[in-house]
């Protein structure tokens, strides 16, 4: 928690104001129970209606400034506890967006989820909550027994020993409840993660009827995170029994010794009665008290996991990758991804030069994906050298490659809003014409044809259009910026041929042509490339043209027959 505190900076008069104003509330009403001392003692015993109106116009005064300090004091600190919200969210997706893919996988999507979102929340409550509580509930329960000890000694050895036991009870409960809590909200992850996985891959989910099987795994893990809150809560749980009966002892406590000095004449009822409230207001304050720690302890441990996702080391960006030309090498690259039994890729060597086509083929789970990402240094390489324009790719800068090179991935993903806002990711300040021109040339033509052209609204995730649509605006975010390098990784799978023959004949259009990373399970993609690579197992089993394949690698025969057999056939 304490390395959060630095989001704080610029709400040091939020912080200040707020649990002064509180002070200043617990103040006017630590005086109440002298006040209701006066109205008993002076005002019924002697009968004095005068002074009863007069001192409680003075306790509706002390209400209402009491009333207006708090309103106040909550302004103050949800302002700060908001504020230190919003800036750790930044912090923290600010750092997510500067890890590699490496990092990324090993956290998890819903890691992430849960930082931002739930842990953040428990911080920012906890912030609140301190801001109002951590100072003003301390200062009742011991400005009450300091007014205690004003009335008398002897009683207020009640209020001494009662307070010691509190918090005994209090802090023992919440040195148990943290490490309960900090698991309650790793457990949350994997229901986090299980929502986000359903709930994306519901159409899927339902065409293979796994509704069954899903719904078991999800209840599974619910069920272990309502297990930790129920043991977290039953500990938590004990705290306000525990403090109600040690108050209600101590008040027969102090009834019984109240009695006595009343009898003797010691004390007064208006005393005995004030005493009882004070004792009345250490009940409450605990109860707060003990809520208060509660929830810090949970914004401790939230902390921790959101400091843990910070202490991630991020990437170093300063390189400059300006002057990129397009030349790409790849010397002896293996790649094993974090926790992998295997190489995704091993000793991988070729060389495209600017301007060049290279297609990669291969079966399913061969590396043809792992390979492209190497080349904008999304992932690291365990071995070997990746090279752009002869300097080594982590030397660059990912900023600084990524906007030098347009990227495709395989999963298309839109974002809310119009065509307009989707394109200038690929390049912030494009003019229409160059969006225009981006959209001819990905053939998207579905999108020029509409009246409302580049206005044309996009929903979350591109729902409203079809598979080939939204490939085609994928492929016109990344020619939008004209990139030195192109990397279309499976990007054609939904169109239909022809328009895949237009798209690869509009990038050859280009001038300068960028040097082109085609990956697909279509030769005909490819099959005029200048360079093709044929990758099984993660490793190259063929380079060349496709006519030099068709002679001398059996796996690129074997594919090219399955889709071209009759020129298979007529070329023996």
């Amino acid at each position: 928690m304490k390395k959060l505190l630095k989001y704080m900076k610029g709400y040091g008069k939020e912080c200040a104001l707020g649990p002064l104003f509180k002070l200043l509330e617990a103040s006017f009403e630590l005086l109440i129970p002298l006040v209701v001392a006066g109205i008993v003692d002076t005002g019924i015993a002697a009968g004095d209606k005068g002074h009863i109106m007069k001192m409680s116009l003075i306790m509706v005064l002390l209400g209402v400034i009491g009333l207006i300090s708090a309103v106040i004091a909550q302004y103050f600190a949800a302002k700060a506890a908001v504020g230190f919200a919003a800036r750790v969210r930044h912090a923290v997706m600010a750092h997510i967006l500067k890890l590699n893919y490496t990092q990324l996988d090993k956290a998890g999507t819903a890691t992430f989820i849960t930082r931002m979102t739930s842990d953040v929340n428990q911080v920012q409550n906890g912030v609140n909550l301190a801001l109002r509580l951590l100072l003003r509930s301390p200062f009742v329960v011991f400005g009450a027994m300091v007014m205690a000890f004003t009335i008398d000694a002897e009683a207020a050895l009640v209020f001494a020993g009662i307070i010691c036991l509190l918090c005994v009870v209090v802090f023992g409960i919440m040195l148990i409840t943290m490490p309960a809590y900090k698991s309650v909200q790793q457990k949350l992850d994997g229901v986090t993660g299980a929502t986000r996985e359903n709930l994306t891959g519901i159409r899927v989910l339902r065409a293979f009827r796994m509704e069954k099987q899903e719904t078991a795994q999800f209840e599974e893990k619910t069920e272990a995170l309502a297990k930790g809150q129920q043991q977290a809560g039953a500990i938590s749980n004990l705290m306000n029994p525990l403090t109600f009966v040690l108050i209600n002892l101590a008040i027969i406590l102090l009834m019984q010794v109240g009695a006595i000095k009343v009898y003797t004449g010691v004390l007064t009822q208006g005393m005995v009665i004030a005493l009882y409230n004070y004792m009345s207001q250490i009940l409450v304050e605990l109860i707060k008290m003990a809520n208060l720690i509660i929830s810090m302890t949970k914004a401790a441990a939230c902390a921790g996991r959101i400091q843990s996702v910070l202490e991630i080391p991020a990437a170093e960006d300063n390189g400059n990758a300006a002057e990129l030309g397009g030349k790409v090498e790849f010397r002896n690259v293996s790649i094993t991804y974090a926790d992998a039994a295997a190489p995704a890729l091993t000793g991988v060597r070729f060389t495209a030069l600017p301007g060049q086509t290279v297609g990669i083929i291969g079966g399913t789970g061969s590396g043809k994906t792992t390979l492209v990402n190497l080349i904008p240094g999304l992932y690291a390489a365990s071995e070997g050298t990746v090279l752009l324009d002869d300097r080594d790719v982590n030397t660059l800068g990912a900023k600084a490659v990524c906007q030098r090179i347009g990227i495709v991935p395989q999963n298309n993903l839109l974002f809310a809003g119009t065509v307009r806002d989707n394109l200038r990711w690929g390049k912030e300040d494009a003019t229409d014409e160059e969006m225009l021109e981006a959209l001819r040339l990905a053939q998207a033509h579905f999108v020029t044809d509409k009246k409302e052209g580049l206005d044309t609204m996009v929903e979350q995730g591109g729902r409203n259009f079809s598979g080939g649509q939204k490939q085609r605006l994928a492929i016109a975010r990344a020619l939008v910026r004209r990139p030195a390098i192109l990397i279309l990784d499976d990007s054609a799978s939904a169109l239909d041929y022809a328009t895949d023959a237009n798209l690869r004949g509009a990038i050859r259009s280009l001038d300068p042509m960028p040097t082109t990373f085609i990956v697909s399970q279509r030769a005909a993609s490819i099959r005029h490339a200048d360079m093709i690579l044929v990758l099984e197992d993660g490793a190259v089993i063929g380079q060349g043209t496709s006519e030099e394949l068709l002679k001398t690698c059996p796996v690129y025969r074997e594919i090219y027959r399955t889709q071209f057999p009759q020129e298979v056939t007529d070329n023996g």
